[in-house]
């Protein structure tokens, strides 16, 4: 899809998530009613929805601050899928988003179902919730183990239905729903 004059004007020719000119076309983001200005490099890493090239995201430093709406929701949906690394969980949590915003990047695209989170046991898990871990987990990059047993409280779900987020000993760690509980 070629850009039209106003995102053009917009976007001051350039990729409106990691300022490249090179390929830029228009990338529709359904949920927001919009689309945004990206670069080659972008729109074939998001376009087939396969694993994304982590060195290349570190532009999201600057584009989930962007005024317009539209460069935010797409910025935090690239975070979300980028969750397992420390730099995306930590730049999630400092980001501020309006309501509208923030309801936008969670809103499923299609419109469909989400798929629920469920534990172990196959209990459906809720935002807040506290869970239990049911064995040792090595918790990479930090060198800790989280060990079985320990109450994650107050957990976030996540864009992927396998995993959950919390802290343990203070940090904020990516766990996966089969290995947990939810207490009481």
């Amino acid at each position: 899809m070629a850009l039209n004059t106003v995102l053009h004007q917009r976007s001051g020719g350039l990729c409106e998530l990691c300022a490249g000119s090179d390929g830029l076309s228009a990338y529709p983001v359904e949920c927001a009613g919009d689309s945004v200005a990206l670069c080659q490099i972008c729109t074939d890493q998001l376009a087939d929805g396969s694993e994304l090239q982590v060195s290349h995201w570190h532009c999201l430093n600057q584009s989930v601050w962007s005024s317009e709406p539209v460069v935010q929701v797409l910025s935090c949906r690239v975070l979300r899928r980028l969750s397992a690394e420390p730099w995306a969980q930590q730049l999630l949590e400092t980001v501020y988003l309006d309501d509208e915003v923030r309801a936008l990047v969670t809103a499923d695209a299609t419109g469909e179902q989400e798929e629920p989170t469920r534990d172990s046991n196959g209990a459906v898990l809720q935002a807040g919730d506290t869970v239990t871990l049911i064995k040792d987990l090595d918790v990479k990059g930090t060198g800790f183990t989280a060990k079985r047993g320990t109450a994650v409280r107050n957990i976030s779900l996540s864009e992927n239905p396998l995993h959950i987020e919390g802290r343990v000993n203070g940090t904020r760690i990516v766990i996966i729903s089969k290995f947990v509980k939810r207490a009481g």
